[in-house]
């Protein structure tokens, strides 16, 4: 099985869906007729994404708004505070029906994606050869030379109820009846927060007495982890049921076709009511480039996950309907969030912050059935967009440095990012990239049909060389994705 890619080059001038920049948006992108996972994973260890078969990577020193690959240790992740909340808010929901008045909190919620081309979130128009793995012929290849937006809801408080006794005419005013004064033999009143902390140090010396007393169960004193969290029973009147199914998208499982209409309809009523478009742009072919074609071969190994690596889409099934969807990727080493969208009617729910602990929980889940699958990577961080921050929340995270491709702790990135948008990340002056491209003859072409070595294309090819434009290509994904991806040549 092969990686076959297709250059489409670089990118620039096009508008950015994060500052809103009309020209500054920088990509060098490629077409994949076929890629396997571990192709895709070693890929986005050097920075690169896809949006449906379009794989890109941003010009990181000369684009607007750096990006920076992300991903969380998920074996160890812990929620924060707030997404104790979120997953409280959602348990109430379900139980009670009860939504917030208004939308999240600031930076509690984002899509955990963000498409090559901003606000458009199109895959580009291009017409690429059509190439099948059956049509590639498979040479002995000698190792002599000589022989491939967040765009987050918007923020608001919760609601407050306005005194009722605010009447709207002011009526004439009347001396107040003299009164005897506060009971001498009750308490005086005393402020609200005060009494609060009392209680807070009650309850801390009761609990303090209580170990003095008893020898302390140490599994007591764990926190909640985020299973528990997600697993917590709902009681038999709760109003609402709540189903998480995975269905593999490509290529499409019979219930991924079953339920092809009614997320297509989500797709589309999310991208009008968050994103605003035209009612005429999320059409179905748009959705199924964006979204539902992926060039990652259904693979599966004996020390892998019972279902298999490839592209999939986790439905959200609320009282028998799809209210949310997110599209993922499972990778030998990492659960890849690609895109997520959901009912605007929930939008107050935090399903953007919920599918991403959702996803944690399930990456947690996989690598109990394949050991080395242990991160979850949420895509694109992008210090210079504040709304895009909110991906650095899930701890403990690394960003990969542009330019050795070593993951750095994101506490240690964060002051540079500080100082400049686009930053070496390493603290190593020294490092280096070690996949650097170090002998171009070695990368692999497929040209004619037929598997060779760049050394033995660049012999056969007559008229004008493209050797620069091959080593620039080979350069971006590293020696040894050059000696295994196919590099289609005309």
């Amino acid at each position: 099985m092969y990686t076959i890619v297709e250059i489409k080059g670089d990118k620039e001038g096009y508008r950015c869906g994060y500052c809103g920049g009309s020209w500054g948006k920088v990509s060098y992108g490629m077409w994949s007729h076929a890629m396997t996972v571990q192709d895709y994973q070693d890929l986005i260890d050097r920075g690169w994404r896809r949006s449906g078969k379009y794989v890109y990577k941003p010009v990181m020193n000369k684009t607007c708004c750096p990006q920076y690959t992300i991903r969380c240790h998920a074996l160890n992740f812990q929620p924060s505070k707030t997404h104790k909340k979120i997953l409280k808010k959602i348990k109430k929901f379900l139980i009670k029906g009860e939504t917030p008045v208004g939308q999240c909190d600031d930076g509690c919620d984002g899509e955990p994606m963000d498409s090559a081309f901003g606000e458009g979130r199109e895959v580009p128009p291009v017409s690429p050869v059509k190439m099948q793995q059956c049509q590639v012929e498979h040479p002995v290849i000698s190792s002599n030379p000589e022989e491939t937006e967040d765009v987050r809801p918007a923020t608001s408080e919760t609601l407050r109820e306005e005194p009722a006794s605010s009447p709207a005419v002011k009526g004439p005013r009347h001396a107040p009846k003299p009164g005897e004064g506060a009971d001498p033999k009750k308490p005086q009143c005393r402020k609200a927060k005060d009494l609060r902390k009392e209680r807070r140090q009650q309850k801390e010396q009761r609990r303090q007495d209580g170990e003095a007393l008893t020898s302390p169960n140490p599994a007591s004193n764990q926190p909640k982890n985020l299973e528990e969290f997600i697993a917590d029973s709902l009681p038999d009147d709760a109003l609402h049921r709540l189903e998480v199914r995975l269905v593999r998208s490509a290529p499409p499982s019979p219930q991924f076709r079953a339920s092809f209409n009614a997320s297509y309809q989500l797709y589309k009523l999310y991208q009008m009511a968050i994103h605003h478009d035209p009612p005429d742009k999320p059409s179905e072919s748009q959705f199924k480039r964006f979204l539902c074609d992926s060039p990652l071969e259904a693979e599966t190994s004996p020390d892998g996950p019972e279902v298999g690596y490839g592209s999939f889409h986790q439905q959200y099934w609320l009282d028998g309907r799809i209210v949310a969807v997110g599209v993922i990727d499972i990778l030998p080493n990492c659960v890849s969030s690609v895109y997520l969208y959901y009912h605007p009617d929930f939008a107050s729910l935090s399903l953007g912050s919920y599918s991403a602990l959702r996803e944690i929980a399930f990456t947690r889940q996989l690598q109990k059935q394949s050991p080395k699958l242990c991160y979850y990577y949420l895509g694109f961080y992008i210090h210079s967009c504040p709304k895009m921050r909110y991906k650095g929340q899930y701890r403990p995270s690394d960003l990969l440095c542009p330019e050795t491709y070593m993951w750095m702790p994101i506490e240690k990135c964060i002051p540079r990012l500080e100082t400049s948008t686009y930053a070496r990340l390493s603290e190593d002056p020294q490092a280096g990239d070690a996949n650097a491209l170090k002998d171009l003859s070695r990368a692999l072409v497929l040209h004619r049909r037929t598997v060779m070595p760049y050394a033995a294309y660049a012999r056969k090819r007559k008229g004008s060389s493209d050797e620069k434009e091959v080593e620039h290509y080979a350069s971006l994904v590293g020696q040894t994705c050059a000696e295994r991806i196919l590099l289609y040549r005309a």
